[in-house]
């Protein structure tokens, strides 16, 4: 064997192994799946207040779906939420405020979390996730009448109506169900 093909093989040896131990896994397979399911997968909600009290009007989004300041924005106006009054009390709103910045774009382990903070220009403070460069580009190839002409989605903000593992933090394009329309597949 050339050098070239011994040192190909030994490199892929070191990244089935790194896999592996990175994820605790002695499956190859499945830790090199869970690799890439990271790429397109986000933490999901886990703070019990942000989950009970946003989650009860709302999916409770992903913090990493945001940069900090634009959660602390929203976390600031909540006597006019997009239109409707989601005040908190004083202490609740400092540990979901809390939360939130601290998982969000900016801080997300995930490559989405990457791609989100790095989309928003630093004189931006988007208060809509449909605001976010990199996400408005995912969704560009999707047509308005699958979304906004559709009754059973209404808006690219009701993200759990396609993305079905949206609760888990998926947001892998092989999920993508749109309702009356069927898989998503660009």
């Amino acid at each position: 064997m050339t050098t070239r093909i011994v040192l190909g093989l030994l490199t892929a040896a070191a990244l089935v192994i790194a896999v592996q131990v990175a994820y605790g896994d002695h499956d190859s397979e499945r830790g090199i799946s869970a690799m890439f399911e990271r790429s397109s997968s986000l933490a999901p909600a886990s703070e019990p207040r942000y989950v009970e009290e946003c989650g009860g009007c709302h999916i409770a989004y992903p913090p990493a779906l945001l940069p900090a300041r634009s959660w602390e924005k929203i976390m600031a106006q909540l006597a006019d939420h997009f239109g409707d009054n989601a005040e908190l009390d004083a202490e609740t709103r400092s540990a979901v405020t809390a939360y939130l910045v601290q998982n969000s774009a900016e801080h997300g382990e995930y490559r989405h979390a990457r791609r989100i903070a790095r989309s928003v220009d630093d004189a931006s403070t988007p208060t809509r996730i449909m605001d976010i460069p990199y996400i408005r580009h995912e969704h560009e190839e999707i047509p308005e009448r699958l979304v906004a002409g559709n009754p059973q989605v209404k808006s690219f903000s009701n993200c759990g109506a396609c993305h079905q593992q949206v609760a888990q933090g998926s947001f892998s394009e092989r999920e993508v169900r749109i309702p009356g329309f069927g898989r998503w597949d660009d």
